[in-house]
Formats: structure tokens, sequence, C-alpha cells
């Protein structure tokens, strides 16, 4: 895939191999999977597999995940992007256009998310002409939520997971 996206701070591109140590470096961090079904990654094989599993999602979907790096330094901050959503049922859904972002934790509170986000919904919406995109966060990840929100997604509603975890769906329609 050669699709490559700039903010005012970021990159936006494609995930390759040899992202896995920055990757791996962010999931293994307990505190980036308090809100992600605490299972932070214990082996770089694992982000290895990750990565590989994104790179056939650009192919099958034509979109999925994109390594989020900063322009200033070069550095890996996390992944952000787009995926349609074929392999799980969600709150009831498949067949849909996700939003997410996951960033390490020494990027976090600085406006990336939110940066990226826009790019994201702008590209999506113009470019890939999707005219509905969803998203989920845990319900107590205020700072996910908030995210969310300031860029335009609508809370739906709440909606409990297989273990009993409160989830929150939200959806943003191409206006």
């Amino acid at each position: 895939m050669n699709l490559i996206l700039e903010t005012n701070r970021l990159l936006l591109r494609p995930l390759e191999l040899s992202d896995a140590e920055a990757m791996f470096e962010m999931d293994n961090n307990p505190n980036v999977h308090r809100y992600l079904w605490q299972s932070p990654t214990q082996e770089i094989s694992e982000t290895l597999k990750i990565i590989e599993m994104v790179q056939k999602q650009y192919v099958d979907n034509k979109i999925g995940r994109f390594a989020t790096i900063l322009k200033e330094t070069g550095e890996f901050i996390g992944w952000t992007g787009i995926k349609f959503v074929n392999d799980h049922v969600e709150n009831g859904n498949t067949n849909f256009y996700d939003y997410g972002y996951r960033l390490n934790e020494k990027f976090w509170k600085k406006g990336y998310a939110t940066e990226a986000s826009i790019a994201w919904l702008d590209y999506g919406f113009n470019q890939m002409n999707i005219q509905s995109m969803h998203a989920y966060t845990h319900a107590q990840n205020g700072a996910s939520n908030h995210v969310l929100q300031k860029v335009g997604f609508q809370f739906m509603e709440d909606y409990l997971d297989k273990d009993g975890v409160i989830w929150k769906w939200w959806q943003l329609i191409n206006s």
C-alpha cells in the first residue's frame, strides 16, 4: 500500500516490519492496555504477526491501521487509522469501517490522537467516500472518549462485551 497522509506534526504511513521494536515497546506497556483487555504483548514475535495481519488487511480491504510517525524526530508514536471490520462482530455489527488509534504512553496528552483523527476522518469521508464511521472505546477511557467527541463522533450506546465489560459505541455520518 503506498498511501501516506501528513498533518502538521505527523506522518501516517503503512506499518512495516521495521516498526516492530517500537510497536512492541508500546504494546508491552500495561498502562497502554489498561482499557484494552489487560493483555500487553509479551514477545516481539506477537508484534510481527500483528503487523503481517495488518499488511494483509491493506491488500484485502485497501485500508488498515497505519504507523504514526512524529515528523520532527522520525519516532514511531503508535498507530492510527481506519479498519474495515469483517473478522468479528462488535456490538452486533460486522462489515463496518472503524476508526481507532493506539499511542505509546510517552506521547499521550500532546494532541496527536486528535490531529491524526482529523486527518483520517477527512481521508475516509472525502477520499474513500465512507458513509458511516464507527468507533468503540472502553467506557472508562475518558481520554479516548473525549477525543472521539472532539472530532465529531456521536455517542450511540453503551454495550457489554462477552466478559461483561462496558464499552461505548460511537458513530460519525458523512455529511
